[in-house]
């Protein structure tokens, strides 16, 4: 058979198979009704003809003999891995009554339904557990302790979620005339060609490299990136809000900010009460009005006129004289008392004012004068950009940490610029991906809401985006406070291998709960303690549509798989079921509701591959606060409260935490906790990504494990001659949590009083039924790190930053 019987056809990648975000475009060559060969797209805007190993591979992956092709019931007992084949209708069928049965007797909050990181299920899973009645969606890592905590922390902040400008909203790319050029790019927390970060394709900080963009790179271990940087900050892990602090400190204390810009366009001229712990924002309701009693009105800069916002923005008196931008007031209230008062400005220089590049430097192990110089180069580039990753979020202090590095891109005049950081927002304003709390295809009732795990104690759980707390639905199933958790719903998430944290507990919690149901392509650790297992499709075999951030994207189903279903199909069907008045039909159907704000149908979407929104778009940047493209309203400046990018976030305010970024030390560590850490005198950092590998995903694909074979422990040569441990050996790795068995890597590329563990590791060809489940409980990292030790938002948890010992096999 020849050339001329293959067919090429474009699609673009999200889960599952390649595992990862997604958005490249490919080309998937077809012979008769088969995967043959896969390969990048080179017309494609967003990848331009590369391609991830994962994505190589993806004809071993799509018909691995291990791939599961049809539903599952459990006949024996849960992790015994006795299975009996059955049909959809009696899957869907024994789906229902196991959902029902928990509905009737404890009602819908009752059953949890978790999902994995960065997956377009997100959208259809929430879509069914809507329908059934349930708030307990959770992506299932502690403290939602992936992406989500970034999110909210810009949202307080401006409004809206940035991400760094690499041309990519542009169909003419780096040529558009638009467009310029890094003069600096952060790369903070990050190894990105090692992986595939939330909406940006790693590859394009090299192309700017290559057209001159120099970096600074925040990492304690040494990357490709940072063996390329203009300046590498090798940091102790967890400190991160310190050195933000610092970088702050210097950039306000030696006036490399842009003054403009952040007297017009931000808060820093409103008022706070320091009679009041400093956490209040004076508003306009709390002053007395009229005549000289009144000293300063409520202004907006960008008018000129008497302002609408609910804060008091120092602009000019009564007598029309513009007061000091850094000062303190007193101003009389509408109560009869005077409240102390002090500007927004004048507060974050005294926060930032503790962290000298001294203090910053004894926090973070970094030299002061890299200090110094790093964040003068940041400061100084016009424009600069900031790429940040996962660390940032996998600390307790994870809000008031990524509240202080967002400060810098506004600080800077650097938000909203062509090679900056750009406000992102779905194309055309689609949002298959639910990134906040605005009602979705299906709504609860706010009551039904309210219920959400975790929301009684955090209200950022209860009011920032829909997801609920995982580490709360983990305690519940145990003390069934404020009300039991009695089943678990699984698809695209691996809870025992990979997203939870003390997995031990969360294995006990699936042999507790009345009813499990796994949605995935293999069987993994945690599906095999499922009751019925529901098997799923790549998205080679889906149609689906993808608009995180740009271009609108279409997936179009290619090829079939035995028996396997999309998650699109499963959860509508078991969505009808408990909702029958449901409008959709079908899977087109609620892709057609989905993208229809771009004016399109799917089908129409699916012809053209994909759509950038044209220039002007409320979706696409630049400068879009002064044109009045951000607000609902049509006014200018930010989506926030104030309208304004908020270094004093009202937000914070009222869910009683501190509107100001601060630095907490992390909680197990040198410093929080000496005694700890004479036992255990290494920081161990997990998670380190590899190409060949999506989190727990691919350990059974042939090409990609014969290039990453086991399951390490990087060790610099220093510690490991200290501790008698030779390169390959296999060791222990172990703190007051738990341990688990490594073999070690011995490598110059870590810091000597560091240890890096790569998460996600099982062994799906070792015995998958108890008490083995994969080899799980040999090699699993999350033995060593607590559940629910999360920060004072209910986001962040210390995955990065525990502290271990290393030892050989067979030593005391």
């Amino acid at each position: 058979m020849g050339a001329k019987d293959v067919e090429v056809i474009k699609t673009t990648t999200w889960s599952a198979g390649p595992g990862c975000h997604g958005g490249c475009g490919v080309l998937a060559h077809i012979q008769n009704g088969k995967l043959i060969k896969i390969e990048g797209d080179p017309d494609h805007p967003w990848n331009q003809g590369r391609l991830c190993p994962r994505n190589l591979a993806l004809t071993q992956y799509v018909y691995h003999p291990d791939r599961l092709k049809y539903p599952v019931k459990r006949i024996g007992a849960r992790g015994e891995g006795k299975w009996e084949r059955i049909s959809w209708d009696e899957a869907y069928d024994l789906v229902e009554k196991g959902l029902r049965d928990i509905k009737e007797e404890y009602g819908p909050e009752s059953m949890a339904f978790i999902k994995g990181t960065g997956r377009d299920v997100a959208g259809w899973l929430q879509m069914m557990a809507y329908a059934y009645g349930s708030p307990n969606v959770a992506f299932g890592l502690s403290g939602l302790a992936c992406y989500t905590p970034r999110l909210m922390a810009m949202w307080v902040t401006q409004g809206d979620y940035c991400v760094a400008d690499a041309s990519q909203w542009l169909p003419k790319r780096y040529d558009d005339p638009n467009y310029r050029v890094p003069e600096c790019i952060v790369v903070w927390g990050q190894n990105p060609q090692s992986t595939c970060p939330d909406g940006f394709f790693a590859h394009w900080i090299i192309d700017l490299m290559k057209r001159g963009s120099e970096l600074i790179v925040i990492d304690p271990r040494c990357t490709m990136m940072s063996s390329r940087a203009k300046i590498w900050l090798q940091i102790r892990p967890g400190t991160d809000g310190a050195l933000a602090l610092g970088f702050l400190n210097i950039i306000i204390n030696e006036g490399l900010y842009d003054e403009t810009f952040v007297k017009n366009w931000t808060n820093a001229p409103f008022l706070v009460r320091v009679d009041n712990d400093w956490t209040s924002l004076l508003r306009e309701r709390d002053l007395v009005k009229g005549g000289e009693q009144y000293n300063f009105v409520v202004w907006d800069s960008t008018t000129n006129q008497p302002g609408i916002w609910d804060s008091v923005q120092l602009a000019y008196n009564t007598q029309g004289v513009e007061p000091a931008f850094d000062g303190s007031y007193e101003m009389p209230l509408a109560d009869g008392s005077v409240a102390q008062c002090k500007t927004v400005w004048t507060l974050l220089k005294e926060r930032v004012s503790e962290y000298s590049p001294e203090k910053t430097a004894e926090i973070t192990w970094i030299p002061a004068e890299k200090i110094i110089e790093a964040a003068r180069f940041y400061a100084r580039s016009k424009p600069a950009a900031i790429h940040w990753g996962l660390p940032i979020d996998t600390i307790q202090s994870t809000t008031p940490t990524a509240q202080a590095i967002s400060f810098l891109w506004s600080l800077t005049g650097n938000l909203e610029v062509p090679g900056g950081n750009v406000i992102a927002r779905g194309a055309f304003n689609v949002t298959p991906y639910p990134m906040h709390s605005e009602p979705t295809i299906v709504s609860l009732p706010p009551e039904v809401s309210a219920k959400k795990a975790g929301a009684r104690e955090y209200r950022p759980i209860k009011e920032f985006r829909q997801n609920a707390l995982p580490d709360a639905i983990l305690e519940q199933v145990f003390t069934g406070d404020p009300y039991p958790i009695k089943g678990i719903w699984i698809q695209t998430s691996n809870p025992v291998a990979n997203t939870g944290m003390d997995p031990k507990k969360w294995h006990e919690a699936l042999k507790k709960v009345d009813f499990v149901v796994a949605v995935d392509l293999f069987l993994t650790p945690s599906a095999m303690l499922a009751d019925v297992v529901l098997p799923s499709s790549t998205y080679l075999e889906k149609d689906s549509v993808r608009a995180w951030w740009s271009p609108l994207q279409a997936i179009k189903k290619i090829i079939s798989y035995e028996e396997c279903k999309t998650d699109i199909e499963i959860n509508l069907e078991v969505a009808r079921r408990f909702k029958p008045d449901l409008t959709w039909n079908n899977s087109e159907e609620i892709l057609d509701e989905i993208v229809s704000p771009s004016g399109m149908t799917y089908k129409q979407l699916k012809e053209k591959g994909w759509v950038m929104p044209p220039e002007g778009h409320p979706t696409q940047p630049y400068h879009r606060y002064e044109k009045g493209l951000l607000r609902k309203d049509g006014k200018q400046g930010f989506s926030t409260t104030s309208g304004k990018i908020e270094f004093c976030s009202s937000m914070l305010e009222k869910w009683e935490l501190n509107p100001l970024p601060y630095y907490e030390e992390p909680p197990f560590s040198p410093i929080s906790t000496p005694d700890l850490y004479e036992k255990y005198p290494l920081i161990m950092m997990t998670g380190r990504r590899s190409s060949l590998f999506f989190h727990s995903e691919h350990r059974q694909i042939p090409w990609l494990r014969e290039l990453d074979p086991d399951a390490i422990v990087e060790i610099h040569p220093e510690a490991a001659r200290d501790l008698g441990i030779i390169n390959g050996e296999e060791v222990w790795v172990e703190n007051q949590f738990g341990r688990c068995r490594r073999k070690a890597k011995v490598t110059p590329m870590i810091h000597p009083k560091m240890v890096m563990v790569p998460a996600g590791w099982w062994f799906p060809e070792k015995e998958g039924t108890e008490p083995s489940l994969f080899g799980v409980w040999d090699v699993n990292v999350n033995q060593l790190i607590p559940n629910k030790c999360v920060g004072k938002s209910g986001h962040g948890a210390p995955i990065k930053n525990m502290l271990c010992k290393v030892y050989k096999i067979g030593d005391a």
